[in-house]
């Protein structure tokens, strides 16, 4: 809710902008030419996640990677955050904070573990893990455009910071619980399927989009087909799943009025401030400042505005993909930074589980420059 009366804010000073000729009628209409297809996406893929979740395909996979970890506390671990960068990489950071922590939480309390580090790697990953693909995260959909090649071109430039920026967060989280992991645990049984053939349906879709994704086609007319196909089914076989609540109305306000908002602060001139603190060259401390400024500034005001912000001095894209390492990766200091992280702290919360934002903030404040810092070096080697 809180999300959404910001987002209605954002509109109302945006439409101010363009009322007053801050933000020109036709530079309004350009950014929305730019966004639909990615708020569209945003949309498909959310309806996607939370029927497939309804339908007990993620609780399924829980169960199969509890067993795949054959009692081992530590390798259970591993196997989470296997699931949750999957997850992250095709389905987005959002989905993974809302869908997967309830999941990833039930599953460590079901083995009698502590589920504090597999939320806690749950949260990391869903920011960190989201640099390889296009549809990981919103700044990369926006990104995308401007990198040649389509998906290819576009994970030419990720894969090494992609790697690095998962690999880290898990190694300080290994660390950090180190002595809470060499344990043995009892493999809970798994949940019962309720409907087989919503299960099935669901299943299905859900492994025909995933290439679908990655096959060089719009993201959001897969995405949309398998939507629709999916509310199809549900219509039939369990009618009262879809509502109005499927939507992410608040992300989509969010996100809509920090566009049109960023595009009226670049018309007073935002761009030369932030000119001087990001630099302008491609040898690896050049790099590594961008990622830098760009990670302050998410977690100064939220990932998605910074983006916005710094874009405009990222004219290429290794300088582009420095600035997906800093808002992406590097976003998990402040609450506030990610619209995924405040996501997973409120199911947290309503799971039961509590983690002070103190502490959240001190671990963040560990990983964010190793991994901020060491996936720019891995881009700057690559590239």
């Amino acid at each position: 809710m809180r999300t959404a009366i910001v987002g209605v804010v954002l509109l109302v000073l945006g439409g101010i902008a363009v009322a007053v000729g801050i933000l020109p009628l036709a530079d309004a209409a350009a950014v929305w030419a730019r966004v639909w297809p990615v708020l569209l996406f945003v949309v498909a893929i959310t309806i996607v996640a939370e029927l497939a979740a309804e339908a007990g395909v993620f609780g399924w996979l829980a169960s199969r990677v509890a067993g795949w970890a054959r009692g081992r506390a530590w390798l259970l671990l591993l196997l989470v955050a296997v699931f949750a960068a999957i997850g992250t990489i095709f389905f987005s950071l959002d989905t993974t904070a809302v869908l997967l922590t309830p999941v990833v939480v039930g599953l460590a309390r079901r083995s009698g573990l502590n589920p504090l580090p597999f939320a806690l790697i749950t949260v990391w990953l869903a920011n960190t893990a989201s640099l390889l693909l296009p549809v990981s995260n919103l700044t990369n959909l926006l990104a995308a455009g401007r990198i040649d090649g389509g998906v290819a071109g576009f994970v030419s430039h990720t894969w090494a910071p992609a790697i690095v920026a998962i690999v880290v967060p898990v190694a300080v989280v290994l660390v950090v619980y180190h002595r809470q992991l060499p344990v043995r645990f009892e493999v809970p049984s798994a949940e019962p399927i309720v409907d087989r053939t919503l299960f099935a349906a669901c299943a299905v879709v859900v492994a025909l989009l995933l290439p679908a994704l990655v096959s060089g086609v719009p993201v959001w007319m897969p995405a949309s087909a398998a939507a629709v196909l999916l509310c199809g089914v549900f219509a039939v076989r369990r009618r009262r799943a879809l509502r109005l609540a499927l939507v992410p109305w608040s992300l989509l306000l969010f996100a809509l009025g920090l566009f049109v908002c960023m595009a009226a602060l670049t018309e007073l001139g935002l761009n030369a401030v932030i000119a001087q603190a990001s630099g302008g060259g491609q040898d690896p401390l050049e790099l590594v400042r961008l990622a830098g400024v760009s990670a302050i500034g998410g977690n100064a005001v939220n990932n998605l505005p910074a983006f916005l912000a710094l874009e405009p001095v990222a004219q290429s894209p290794v300088r582009l993909t420095a600035l997906l390492i800093g808002v992406n990766a590097g976003v998990l200091v402040t609450p506030w930074a990610s619209l995924a992280t405040l996501l997973w702290h409120q199911r947290l919360h309503r799971l039961g589980v509590e983690i002070s934002w103190a502490r959240y903030a001190l671990l963040g404040a560990v990983v964010a420059p190793l991994t901020v810092g060491l996936a720019a070096l891995g881009l700057a080697v690559t590239s």
